[in-house]
C-alpha cells in the first residue's frame, strides 16, 4: 500500500505570514486556526499521513526563543490540531522532532540524560494531544538522534527517522 504524507510545513506557514519573526511552534498557541487550516488542507488533499507543528519544540530549541517554560504547551496543541485536522479520517498523525541545536557528550556539554529529558517532555504532550508516531527528522548527529530513538521506544511510539550528512568538501 503506498500512502500519501503531508508536504513542506515551512514554506506554507510562510505563505500564510510567518514571516513575522515568530518561532513557528509559538504559532500552535498564537494561530491555532492557522495551524488546523493547514494540517487540513493536506488531508483534504488525500494526505495518509500529516505531522505536527512541532520541528523545534525541545526545550533547547524553544528556550532560545523564550518560550522554554511552554514546551508541554507548544507540543500538545501542535498534536491536537494535527489530530483534529485528520477529522474521521484514517490518518496517521506523526509529531515532528528536530535536533535540539546541542552537542551531546561527549562532543558537547550536554549529557545524554539531559538530552533524552528533553525528548521525553515533547514525546510525552505529543503523545498526549493524539499522535500515532513520531518523525525524528533532520538530524545530523548520531549521537543525539539515537537519545530520541531510546526515548521513543521507551514511550511506545511508533517512530520513523531521516538524518542530513554534510560533505566534506562544502
Amino acid at each position: 500500500e503506498v500512502l500519501l504524507s503531508d508536504g513542506a510545513w515551512g514554506t506554507e506557514l510562510y505563505r500564510r505570514g510567518r514571516a513575522d519573526g515568530r518561532s513557528p511552534e509559538e504559532w500552535n498557541l498564537l494561530h491555532p486556526e492557522r495551524i488546523g487550516a493547514l494540517a487540513r488542507e493536506y488531508f483534504e488533499a488525500g494526505a495518509d499521513i500529516g505531522q505536527t507543528n512541532t520541528f523545534g519544540g525541545t526545550k533547547f530549541r524553544l528556550m532560545k526563543e523564550g518560550l522554554g517554560g511552554q514546551v508541554r504547551e507548544i507540543n500538545l496543541a501542535g498534536a491536537r490540531l494535527s489530530r483534529q485536522a485528520a477529522g474521521k479520517k484514517e490518518a496517521f498523525v506523526l509529531g515532528t522532532v528536530g535536533p535540539t541545536g546541542e552537542l551531546v557528550e561527549p562532543l558537547g556539554l550536554v549529557s545524554k540524560e539531559e538530552i533524552q529529558d528533553a525528548f521525553r517532555v515533547q514525546m510525552l504532550a505529543l503523545r498526549e494531544g493524539g499522535v500515532d508516531g513520531v518523525l525524528l527528522e533532520t538530524f545530523s548527529a548520531l549521537e543525539e538522534i539515537e537519545q530520541a530513538v531510546r526515548v521513543a521506544r521507551e514511550l511506545g511510539l511508533f517512530c520513523a527517522a531521516t538524518m542530513v550528512f554534510l560533505r566534506q568538501d562544502q
